[in-house]
């Protein structure tokens, strides 16, 4: 991977990891179109980026991260706890079937599709908003919203776009229900990029290393701009628009496997 192939799937990364489109299906797709080869590193510098993202949502939302250290109300944190452990537990039994899965171009392309005629129908799905604010998220809440969040082990599934789904579903905000799917992030995220980079960072070279730190700047400066644009479009236009681009790209990615531009 060269510096410019690392920077190009950095900024796909920090775009797309909080929008309901998807960052996983998009990492493959440019990594295919780069003809970046399919290695341990790359595999691994995908998932590492990630860390740079993570940061951005800490970053902007520092205030409500450190505020359980002040007021002693660790509620905050127990939530996520609680909505984190079936992406946790799934995620460690299926890993390896997870894994496989992101080899496949083609199950990218069909979730990318199905999700984008969801997403053109969820804003009529789900209009009872009575959760305005996060301490009005209660504990089975949570867990609902950890458990949508689970669907996103299927590649070309977004993360954000189940997990602000499943708020939603749960009578959240549109806001809040992002905002929510931000902070649960952080612990999904941080536990997939730790175990990941546990398992194979005794591989990386010192010119790896350089790649993975540039890589997660960019990846935050970009998240940071992803996030602050997406909370004031969803809540001014809903997800029709993202619904749209996800079937287009879908069916893009079809093409671009039925002509052998990119290996099913």
């Amino acid at each position: 991977m060269t510096l410019l192939e690392a920077i190009i799937i950095a900024i796909v990364e920090g775009l797309t990891e909080f929008l309901p489109i998807s960052s996983t299906g998009h990492m493959i797709i440019t990594e295919r179109l780069l003809g970046v080869e399919s290695n341990d590193f790359t595999k691994l510098f995908t998932v590492g980026i990630q860390l740079g993202a993570i940061l951005a949502v800490i970053v902007l939302y520092w205030k409500k991260f450190v505020a359980p250290l002040k007021t002693g109300n660790w509620q905050f944190y127990f939530k996520l706890f609680i909505a984190v452990v079936p992406a946790l537990l799934l995620g460690f039994i299926f890993s390896d079937k997870i894994d496989a899965l992101l080899e496949s171009a083609l199950t990218v392309a069909i979730t990318m599709i199905a999700g984008g005629v969801v997403l053109l129908f969820i804003d009529q799905f789900f209009r009872k908003e009575t959760v305005t604010t996060d301490e009005q998220i209660s504990y089975p809440k949570a867990l609902v919203i950890g458990l949508w969040q689970c669907v996103a082990m299927i590649p070309g599934v977004s993360r954000s776009a189940a997990s602000i789904i499943g708020g939603m579903q749960q009578q959240l905000t549109r806001k809040l229900a992002a905002e929510f799917s931000f902070f649960l992030a952080v612990p999904t995220m941080a536990a997939a990029t730790g175990y990941k980079l546990l398992k194979g960072y005794q591989t990386l070279s010192p010119a790896d290393l350089k790649l993975f730190a540039i890589g997660n700047v960019v990846a935050f400066v970009v998240a940071v701009l992803a996030i602050k644009f997406f909370i004031g479009f969803l809540q001014k236009h809903g997800f029709r628009l993202f619904g749209y681009y996800r079937i287009i790209a879908g069916i893009i990615l079809l093409v671009l496997i039925a002509t052998g531009v990119i290996k099913g």
